[in-house]
């Protein structure tokens, strides 16, 4: 009997780790998911703040009329 509870326990807490290890991975994921969303957005702020020539994305150019 003792045998018998020990082996269930132990299936109990192998089977706890695995559950432990299966959230830490999707937490990861989601984590590494939300990390590519923010690149993406902020790579296409600063495209669109390069369209529209905001906070100054594009450098200023400058003609000069005469011939030096």
């Amino acid at each position: 009997m003792e045998d018998n509870n020990q082996k269930i326990e132990e299936a109990r807490r192998k089977l706890a780790e695995e559950q432990l290890k299966l959230v830490e991975d999707q937490r990861k994921m989601l984590e590494e998911k939300q990390r590519l969303e923010d690149e993406h957005r902020h790579k296409t702020k600063k495209e669109q703040e390069v369209i529209l020539n905001k906070k100054n994305a594009r450098p200023k150019l400058s003609f000069s009329i005469g011939g030096r």
